[in-house]
């Protein structure tokens, strides 16, 4: 399921969520469908980077948890335990990373396991840049739990962000975007719109009002992205505040 698919699905902001990846997940239970198939490998998707980071601190080397991430999702997928849960069981996240620690404590034999590639994977998840990405972003958390909340804060910014870039895109408005992008996250003052106006040949002013709209999109998607992962909308907000207390580190 592709970003802007599932970002479809969900452009109510706070209405029904009887149809979010996560609950589309739950509902499905032991009966698999292409729905509830491609909403996990979404959400798969989405959380590899995380899961990753989190071994990572946990002391595994490169290539163990690059292993680990890989066939625990294809264990995860592969016998479906969703069928034990329901909606009421709240968010993914908190699910997931309590399924991996439970496939570590049964799986002490990783460092014996085949190489990867040596045979078909249900679900190629396999990332060739992710040893970088988690050496771009220093280790601040005291615990491998902290890194994975943060890089999970990060990974839910760095969604919404690419979806309001497409969206500006298809709008016609992606030299708009390019350059107000540097104002959605950081406070700027009236002598830096001067600076953009003058290259967009708009006022400051009027580039005041268009980052205005920019932030409060982008605000907007980050709410689609942590509402994709939980289980009531009551669990929006308290996932949006745990998400800038993970982001403050």
């Amino acid at each position: 399921m592709s970003d802007a698919t599932s970002r479809d699905s969900l452009t109510r902001l706070g209405g029904d969520f009887e149809s979010t990846l996560w609950t589309v997940v739950l509902k499905a239970g032991s009966a698999e469908t292409t729905q509830s198939r491609a909403a996990l490998e979404h959400l798969c998707r989405a959380y590899w980077h995380p899961l990753y980071c989190y071994l990572r601190r946990r002391g595994y080397s490169t290539h163990d948890a690059q292993d680990l991430v890989q066939r625990f999702f294809a264990d995860l997928i592969e016998h479906n335990p969703f069928q034990r849960l329901s909606p009421d069981k709240g968010r993914f996240r908190a699910f997931l990373l309590a399924a991996l620690n439970h496939f570590l404590a049964g799986d002490r034999d990783y460092r014996h396991a085949a190489k990867r590639g040596g045979g078909q994977p249900l679900l190629s998840l396999d990332d060739p840049q992710a040893e970088e990405r988690y050496l771009q972003v220093p280790a601040k958390s005291a615990s491998p739990e902290r890194e994975f909340d943060r890089r999970w804060a990060l990974a839910v910014l760095e969604r919404a962000l690419r979806a309001l870039a497409a969206e500006q895109a298809a709008a016609g408005k992606q030299r708009l975007y390019e350059a107000l992008r540097p104002f959605l996250t950081d406070d700027t003052g009236h002598r830096d719109y001067s600076r953009a106006g003058g290259e967009l040949r708009m006022a400051p002013n009027v580039v005041a009002v268009a980052v205005h709209r920019l932030r409060r999109r982008y605000q907007e998607l980050v709410r689609v992205e942590v509402s994709e992962t939980v289980g009531a909308a009551t669990d929006v907000e308290s996932e949006m505040r745990e998400l800038l207390e993970a982001m403050r580190g």
